[in-house]
């Protein structure tokens, strides 16, 4: 218990404080001296930063011991998550310190709480994004802190920093995408450069064609007129309709193309008259096909709007029906 009671009385000589605590209580001594005397809050964590830089004075079980007990104050609140920036201490985190403390420190909190919980703390000091540099530059990848986080028993930590990295792909790619449009940047380029990083960050093509359609419909200022927002859409769309076409070559982009205007529609009162003139453009251009328009038709849309839209696409439905029958008989006579 030589590092509590060394963090512990540091703070106390510093403050004049005097108390005796039960040795196997230390998180508890230490958030009821916090709770009792506020004024030494930050004093405390400014303590455990320091103590923090130089874990490698400590023993590894010293060290395994002050992770744990840092693990639980920050699931009781007794710490703020900011206290982790000293684990980005050059030398602990090339000598391989930093991750080794970070395991059982997430450990430690994970179990006292979930890691839920633990995003929510390290969202609000913005620390969510840099737990990969908990390693080296040349081993900060996905890959590799899901390898030794999965390995050390920590699979949810894993999978909350892929899942965070691909939160970030997308807003990256999407930012990209807007800037290349705005500079007028060929198609063929922009499709290049969105598949590259579709591969790059395993981004599957219905997450994708949602992103390029709000991009496309981020490019310009609409009319504030209903009367004259459907002509301005579809004059808008029918020049990027080559693009969106290059990401609904499966059924469920097209069908998430689909719900997608709908809820811009229905989300932007003006666009409430345009929804199957925006259809009807898409299938005529190949971006949508006939099967996913009836899908969505049928039982795929979602609430927003449904009755307005459904209205609307009734007519081009029965139209697109009878000409699958059409189809159909032809393929049949022609047996």
């Amino acid at each position: 218990m030589l590092l509590e009671q060394s963090l512990i009385t540091a703070v106390m000589q510093k403050h004049s404080l005097t108390f005796w605590w039960p040795a196997e209580c230390w998180p508890q001594v230490f958030n009821k001296l916090i709770r009792r005397y506020k004024y030494l809050e930050k004093g405390f964590e400014d303590e455990v930063k320091k103590l923090l830089l130089f874990l490698k004075g400590f023993s590894e079980s010293e060290r395994n011991k002050l992770a744990m007990l840092t693990g639980v104050l920050l699931a009781n609140g007794t710490l703020n998550a900011s206290i982790l920036n000293s684990l980005y201490n050059e030398n602990l985190v090339k000598e391989g310190v930093s991750a080794a403390f970070a395991v059982k420190l997430f450990k430690s909190w994970i179990n006292e709480k979930d890691i839920n919980a633990v995003a929510a703390s390290l969202r609000k000091v913005s620390m969510d994004n840099r737990l990969m540099e908990l390693f080296p530059a040349n081993k900060q990848s996905v890959e590799h802190f899901t390898k030794y986080f999965t390995e050390a028993g920590l699979k949810e930590l894993s999978e909350y920093v892929r899942n965070q990295q691909t939160i970030g792909a997308r807003k990256e790619l999407q930012k990209e995408l807007q800037e290349q449009m705005s500079r007028g940047d060929p198609f063929k380029d922009i499709i290049l450069y969105v598949k590259e990083e579709m591969k790059k960050n395993n981004i599957p093509e219905p997450v994708v064609i949602g992103i390029v359609w709000s991009s496309v419909m981020s490019t310009v200022e609409w009319n504030k007129k209903e009367e004259l927002v459907a002509e301005q859409a579809i004059k808008h769309l029918k020049q990027y309709s080559p693009l969106l076409a290059a990401f609904t070559t499966q059924g469920q982009s097209e069908l998430t193309l689909l719900l997608k205007i709908q809820e811009y529609c229905y989300d932007n009162i003006h666009f409430m008259k345009a929804f199957q003139k925006i259809v009807v453009l898409f299938y005529k251009a190949e971006v949508l096909s006939e099967e996913p328009i009836l899908k969505w038709y049928k039982d795929a849309h979602v609430a927003k709007g449904k009755s307005v839209f459904l209205e609307q696409m009734k007519k081009f439905v029965e139209w697109l029906k009878n000409a699958e029958e059409e189809s159909e008989s032809e393929a049949e006579e022609g047996d």
